[in-house]
């Protein structure tokens, strides 16, 4: 095991010291045991490293929001430790750090195994509903519910030592980190890119999965150019752990026979950049007199158009959902002042540096209180949940309104603000 320093992943090691580097990276709500009865099998061939999330399995609570934040620490860590090559197979979330490994650091990658993965999980607003879901009510509903999307139910009636492993690896996960790893899966998108994965890969999935099942493991065969498929039998999206032996085999085959030369152990310190020598250049002849070209005034550099960014701004606050709605109903009337929406609001106020998004959503709601736009005040109450608003502090913004804006104002506010948080709030059964 490791000491963790920052910006690195808590890892351990297993195998030999000679061997070349095979990494295991783990789901979302799970930690490097995940891979327990792969080890022994695969430490025959390779050293394996193993390493858990921010703030999963005891790791330091270091939230990380993105997937490529994600890559980036865990290159952090093979750069500290020699590492330069090295083999990766990684589950769901794993999987997506090693998809991104694979188009942005591919001289690091041999070969990838992609597991119970997807170039897009789902949509961006149910994994941002889940962060409002721990963030109200903590982790005990999401590990209450974990068996029934990583197991079969035959697979979890026949174990329970393990389905409440499961439970207890959620709940004690942190929950800050783990709404920062559903920010990093909401906002994953590579659907465009994978014909850029230039290793050999290996698509593995259970054919039980319905999280992500063999309908996305054909859309990641399809994309990426050397890409095979194999679909598990009686496994849902957990699959390493409800058939480990399928798994190892199928590991075994595809690192043995897809490893991309030149072979290496993976251990080699990384060069250091080579010191090219300036040629000296040889003295010029200094003129007697020269004729300056005219000054030709310097143009201001062109203002970016902030539609784009406003359009991005606006789907992680408000939600694809509501988004895809307003923009579908936009007709010839009513189209432009959707683009001045977006671009104006969305691109130039929201996207401002001076305040957060959380200060902005407190602003909002009270100046809607204030306006008595109480469907506008729905939407934001939404928004303001997605932007790390909790249920009390919501409450609070609207009594500070009450004082300010009129008791008839908030209490309609009030009846608003909380249908939406009951909506919001309540995990799924």
């Amino acid at each position: 095991m490791s000491e963790t320093p920052p910006n690195t992943l808590q890892y351990r090691f297993d195998g030999p010291e000679d061997a070349p580097v095979l990494i295991l990276g783990p789901s979302l709500g799970t930690t490097w045991h995940m891979w327990d009865r792969q080890v022994p099998e695969l430490t025959k061939q390779w050293r394996v490293l193993r390493f858990d999330l921010p703030g999963h399995g005891g790791a330091p609570a270091r939230p990380a929001g993105s997937v490529a934040e994600l890559a980036a620490r865990l290159l952090a860590t093979l750069d500290a430790l020699g590492v330069q090559r090295f083999g990766y197979a990684g589950c769901a979330l794993g999987g997506a750090v090693g998809i991104e490994l694979a188009l942005r650091h591919p001289e690091r990658l041999a070969s990838l195994a992609l597991v119970a993965a997807s170039p897009r999980f789902g949509t961006a607003d149910e994994f941002r509903q889940r962060g409002v879901i721990v963030r109200t009510n903590g982790l005990d509903p999401i590990a209450r519910t974990s068996p029934d999307r990583w197991f079969t139910g035959a697979f979890a009636a026949a174990q329970p030592a393990i389905t409440e492993w499961a439970v207890q690896m959620v709940r004690t996960t942190d929950p800050g980190c783990y709404i920062a790893a559903c920010e990093a899966l909401a906002s994953f998108d590579v659907r465009g890119e994978l014909g850029r994965v230039g290793v050999p890969t290996l698509v593995l999935v259970g054919s039980d999965d319905q999280v992500t099942g063999p309908a996305e493991a054909r859309g990641l065969v399809a994309g990426i150019p050397d890409a095979r498929l194999a679909v598990v039998p009686g496994a849902s999206h957990l699959v390493p752990v409800e058939q480990p032996a399928a798994v190892t085999d199928l590991l075994v085959h595809h690192f043995s026979t897809a490893w991309q030369q030149p072979y290496d152990t993976g251990q080699t310190v990384l060069p250091p950049a080579a010191v090219v020598p300036v040629p000296a250049v040889p003295p010029q002849p200094v003129p007697v007199a020269e004729i300056a070209p005219a000054a030709v005034p310097e143009q201001p550099a062109a203002r970016p158009d902030r539609y784009e960014t406003g359009l991005k701004i606006r789907r992680e606050v408000l939600g694809d959902a509501h988004v895809d709605r307003a923009l579908a109903e936009a007709d010839d009337f009513s189209r432009d002042f959707q683009e001045f929406l977006t671009r104006c609001t969305w691109g130039e106020i929201w996207d401002r540096p001076g305040l957060d998004r959380r200060t902005r959503s407190c602003i909002t709601l009270t100046a809607l209180v204030a306006g008595g736009h109480l469907e506008e005040l729905a939407v934001h109450t939404r928004a303001a949940l997605r932007n790390g608003l909790t249920p009390d502090e919501i409450k609070e913004v609207l009594l500070q309104a009450a004082v300010y804006c009129g008791m008839p104002a908030a209490n309609r506010a009030f009846r608003v603000a909380r249908q939406v948080i009951r909506e919001e709030t309540t995990p799924a059964e």
